[in-house]
């Protein structure tokens, strides 16, 4: 008898944690992350999820290595892509032109794309901290001034921003020729998150960051943040934001929609990579570890 009426209470005490868990609530107590060691904020809790431990496979050299990876290795665009091209007939090795899939190239071998002879590049990735009054653009017919000017030096290799940075936005943009890393790193479903921190015009309300933070919709789609905070030691109207949505402009929107302006904003975290140690201006080569951790987002 006893142990039917602790099953049975068990049960009742199962339903209403389920319930519980199941309304989501915003706590004015809860801290942002040690990122921004907020006063009042909140944070979207993920699932947890097994990630999958993978050993990387051994390559022979002496066997070649695929077409569709030369020519991403080149730094003309990714591996997929270059599937497409080679579909179609833009590749040729040694003067015959090559549609197979799967196809491997030999040291000795001549590669060309579109005509044009191409080779290997080695890869690069370099990380800048950007500066106001700068566009994020290879070139620009109106005579503005480009990010690429601030990395003119920083590699013989060709490399392009992944991303971008509004003209008035500052702090971290990756530069690379890796084409997988710069899909990967812009492609939604990875999900890779950017730390903000925002200066408004005045203060934002506590009921505002509550909505912030709850989730609101924008031009018919939904927008949620990840973490929204004030910045501790700071006025109300600095706010640290973390946010993986890739949407154009999207923290100043936020603000906007809120009848607040933004008078600057300052990305202080890409993709796990921090402004330490890098001034305004300035950038720097990532180090093998970061490259490995980006390779495995």
């Amino acid at each position: 008898m006893n142990s039917s009426k602790n099953s049975s209470r068990g049960r009742q005490q199962g339903k209403k944690s389920t319930q519980n868990t199941s309304k989501r609530k915003f706590d004015s107590k809860k801290k942002f992350s040690k990122d921004f060691k907020g006063k009042a904020g909140y944070k979207k809790d993920r699932p947890i999820s097994k990630e999958k431990i993978s050993t990387p496979k051994k390559t022979d050299d002496s066997q070649g290595i695929r077409l569709n990876k030369y020519i991403s290795n080149s730094g003309i665009c990714s591996r997929r892509e270059a599937d497409v091209f080679i579909k179609s007939g833009s590749a040729s090795v040694n003067g015959k032109l090559i549609t197979e899939m799967g196809f491997r190239v030999m040291p000795t071998d001549v590669v060309k794309f579109d005509g044009s002879l191409i080779s290997p590049e080695k890869k690069r990735y370099v990380l800048l901290n950007k500066p106001k009054n700068y566009i994020t653009t290879m070139d620009d017919d109106r005579g503005r001034k480009t990010v690429m000017e601030l990395v003119a030096n920083a590699s013989k290799e060709r490399i392009y921003p992944v991303g971008r940075l509004d003209r008035n936005t500052t702090g971290l943009l990756l530069f690379t020729n890796d084409g997988e890393i710069a899909k990967k790193l812009t492609h939604p479903k990875h999900n890779v998150q950017k730390l903000y921190q925002a200066s408004l015009d005045k203060k934002l309300t506590m009921r505002d960051l509550q909505k912030i933070a709850e989730g609101f919709v924008l031009d018919e789609k939904r927008v949620l943040v990840d973490e929204i905070s004030y910045i501790m030691n700071q006025p109300k109207s600095e706010v640290g934001v973390k946010i993986h949505s890739g949407r154009n402009r999207i923290v100043r929107r936020i603000f906007e929609h809120f009848n607040y302006s933004v008078v600057k904003l300052d990305r202080v975290i890409f993709a796990g990579l921090t402004k330490k140690d890098l001034p305004r201006g300035h950038y720097r080569h990532l180090t093998e570890l970061e490259v490995s951790t980006l390779m495995m987002l």
